[in-house]
């Protein structure tokens, strides 16, 4: 995998945080599959750099970092008081009229890290705003008010609106195929989803610095997620 240069992904940076736009596949922290993970590319730049949270590999977006261990620990205090504000964007199958609903559905997770809703589970709690919707599928702005595994995409699946390409909690891959009408493929090619992962986005953070002043970074779309709704667009 090609070395990433993790200057080429700071959004924001103060003197105590640094907010990336961490790019799909790659893992937070070290993950022994992988040769690379945000964490370690991080301390490269600043030696005692802290990850505030952890994004799914797939999964592209906004990532915090603490500079310190007294920014690390002020904003953690957040996490746990749940007066972090991050939102996700999704792409989701189905039209979905979202305005402001609240899944409140505890979840468990397995051992093999697979979610599920569960009466006796953790609290989770989402809220969900549509964006955007097109001739089958919609854009749903997400905000987890907890941080369970895989909540936004359980969440979702329980509304009926499956994230395109989730197909662990029931979504299909999207083909361009499926959205543009006079579409040939190549002979003897097999045709491949606009995205082949989970359309999932952390699209912005918000939490208090040291001076309890307001810290927001938005994170532009990935080249995947921008084709997927360049094209998805044409179907509106």
């Amino acid at each position: 995998m090609k070395k990433i240069d993790f200057t080429s992904l700071i959004l924001l940076e103060t003197e105590d945080y640094i907010i990336v736009n961490k790019p799909p596949y790659f893992a937070t922290l070290e993950d022994r599959h992988e040769a690379q993970n945000m964490l370690a590319i991080g301390k490269e730049y600043w030696e005692d750099l802290q990850v505030c949270h952890r994004l799914d590999k797939e999964t592209s977006g906004c990532l915090v970092f603490a500079k310190n261990p007294e920014a690390y620990r002020h904003i953690a205090l957040q996490f746990e008081n749940r007066t972090v504000e991050k939102v996700y964007h999704a792409v989701a199958e189905g039209i979905h009229d979202l305005d402001g609903v609240l899944v409140d559905r505890n979840l468990t997770a397995s051992n093999k890290g697979i979610a599920r809703i569960a009466a006796q589970g953790k609290p989770a709690q989402t809220l969900f705003k549509t964006q955007k919707t097109y001739f089958s599928h919609s854009l749903i702005a997400c905000k987890p008010i907890t941080g369970r595994l895989h909540q936004i995409r359980v969440h979702l699946a329980y509304l009926g609106a499956p994230i395109c390409g989730d197909t662990l909690y029931g979504g299909k891959p999207l083909y361009l195929s499926q959205l543009k009408r006079k579409f040939n493929l190549k002979k003897d090619t097999e045709e491949r989803p606009i995205m082949q992962r989970v359309s999932l986005h952390a699209r912005s953070i918000s939490f208090q610095n040291l001076a309890d002043e307001p810290i927001t970074a938005e994170a532009p779309y990935p080249k995947d997620f921008a084709v997927l709704i360049k094209q998805l667009e044409k179907t509106s």
